[in-house]
């Protein structure tokens, strides 16, 4: 008998393979970076076959570091970070293109021509989402457009797409040889080609984006065994596929309508258990799916995505040389009691919720003499915070349901600082697991639940386990004053881009 679940959590900016046990604890992990790839303003790539290595090298660091083989692992799932958009060779096995990442703009033409006709929202009543550049159908599309003779392999059945999750799973089961070509509902929904209701591909868009329906992997549910792996974990049953935001609200498990979780990573991520029907947003969120469950009807959520949090502290380490490593961003900013006046709007790649403005790019509001580097690490935590709570605002807005508490969880949820403004800005208690990296484990709770190894979702809340909880301590007065800046400080940021 298996003791173990294990999870490939594929994200943004790394790549790792983590082993839990029965009680959700964390056995082994082992994790490794991969290339950012900026060939141009706004454009943001990675190599997919990297990817692929890395992965096949963390499941083997994992393994090693806790002296377990394959056959102590009852599933595997898969995780990814979202949008982000790989075509490949289904007989060579060869991307056309390096990955097409979320954060990346360069589908901004044709996503205002989209929009010309209809509006920004002229496919949210099928698939919960605004036209945007963050969507894998026009990044799709770009590809075919502009990859010299994509649109005739494509046409003649050659191409296929997928998001990091069908990459991954393509591979771990044989790839060329016999690889299945799947993708989950909560992934689908991320690409603006899937109806909502029906979980399945809308042909009337792939029609109007010029995709050819034979290039889409079958949509399956996000608990469920799509195949055995291949290499280092032949024989494991792939039985679990969630994108990394839904895979953080099922590891956070919240099951029940009301339920939150707010992931701090690249980007922040706020989702809210809408239960089993999808809650149209009247104010800037996304409506998705959170996951499905074997044959159970699908779990809708509302979500709030912000695109650069963690990204920006990596600037600050990477471009500004500020700082040398991320976690020294909480000690620099600890240096000063305030952020001095200033107001950092991380706007990179435009604003996503409650904006979707792709015309934005990021200001620093504010500056004076009195201003040091101190002030400035502090407005890049606050600008987390802030940012979250737009969202919110937003979110208790759209779901008639006032937030009550916070459960978070993410790299950046261990910066205690930013905890406790997160808290004094929200005006409730923000609330750490004991297992913090709850996007792996949501994966490996699919896996495992499909095949067995947990009999039902009850036996994972009883897996959860209270860390650290912040209270609110802000003078609301300040809290409403230093807000209304904040709000100042994004119409900065906007129309900068013609």
């Amino acid at each position: 008998m298996a003791d173990y679940a294990g999870a490939l959590d594929q994200g943004t900016t790394s790549t790792r393979f983590m082993i839990f046990d029965h009680r959700g604890q964390v056995v082994s992990i082992d994790q490794k970076e991969h290339e950012q790839i900026f060939p141009k303003p706004g454009w943001v790539e990675h190599n997919a076959n990297e990817i692929w290595e890395r992965t096949q090298e963390v499941i083997d660091g994992a393994l090693a570091k806790a002296n377990l083989s394959a056959s102590d692992l009852a599933a595997v799932g898969v995780t990814n970070q979202r949008e982000t958009t790989v075509v490949w060779d289904r007989n060579t096995g060869e991307p056309i293109h390096n990955a097409i990442v979320w954060q990346d703009t360069r589908t901004d033409k044709i996503c205002d021509e989209l929009a010309a006709h209809g509006g920004q929202d002229r496919f949210r009543g099928a698939t919960g989402l605004p036209i945007a550049t963050y969507f894998s159908g026009p990044k799709i599309k770009w590809m075919l457009d502009n990859v010299p003779g994509a649109r005739e392999r494509a046409e003649a059945g050659d191409l296929v797409f997928g998001n990091i999750d069908t990459w991954c799973i393509w591979h771990l089961t044989g790839g060329t040889h016999g690889g299945v070509h799947v993708t989950d509902v909560t992934n689908a929904s991320r690409t603006l080609l899937m109806d909502l209701k029906t979980l399945q591909w809308d042909d009337g868009i792939l029609a109007t984006l010029d995709i050819p329906k034979s290039m889409l992997p079958q949509i399956r549910p996000s608990s469920g065994v799509y195949g055995e792996a291949t290499g280092t974990l032949a024989g494991i049953p792939v039985a679990g596929d969630l994108g990394d935001q839904q895979a953080a609200l099922f590891g956070q498990t919240c099951f029940s309508v009301g339920e939150a979780k707010n992931t701090y990573g690249t980007g922040n991520f706020l989702v809210l258990n809408t239960g089993t029907s999808p809650v149209p947003s009247k104010s800037g969120l996304i409506t998705g799916v959170g996951y499905k469950i074997g044959d159970q009807p699908a779990t809708y959520m509302l979500e709030g995505s912000i695109a650069i949090t963690g990204a920006l502290v990596q600037w600050l380490r990477d471009n500004l040389k500020m700082i040398s490593s991320s976690a020294e961003v909480e000690s620099l900013a600890k240096t000063v009691d305030d952020n001095g006046g200033v107001y950092f709007v991380p706007a990179f790649s435009g604003l996503f919720a409650p904006y979707w403005r792709s015309d934005a790019r990021g200001v620093i509001a504010g500056l004076t003499r009195y201003v040091n580097n101190g002030h400035i690490a502090r407005a890049v935590l606050e600008a987390t915070a802030w940012q979250s709570k737009e969202v919110v605002d937003a979110m208790n807005a759209d779901s008639g349901v006032e937030l009550t508490s916070l459960k978070v969880d993410g790299g950046m949820v261990v910066n205690e600082l930013l905890m406790q403004f997160q808290a004094d800005i929200l005006g409730v208690p923000v609330i750490r697991p004991t297992v913090a990296e709850t996007t792996a484990l949501g994966a490996a709770y699919a896996a495992g639940l499909a095949v067995g190894f947990w009999a039902e979702v009850e036996d994972l809340r009883e897996n959860w386990g209270l860390d650290k909880q912040w209270e609110p301590d802000m003078d609301p007065a300040k809290r409403d004053r230093e807000y209304a800046l904040w709000k100042k400080a994004v119409t900065r940021t906007f129309d900068w881009v013609d």
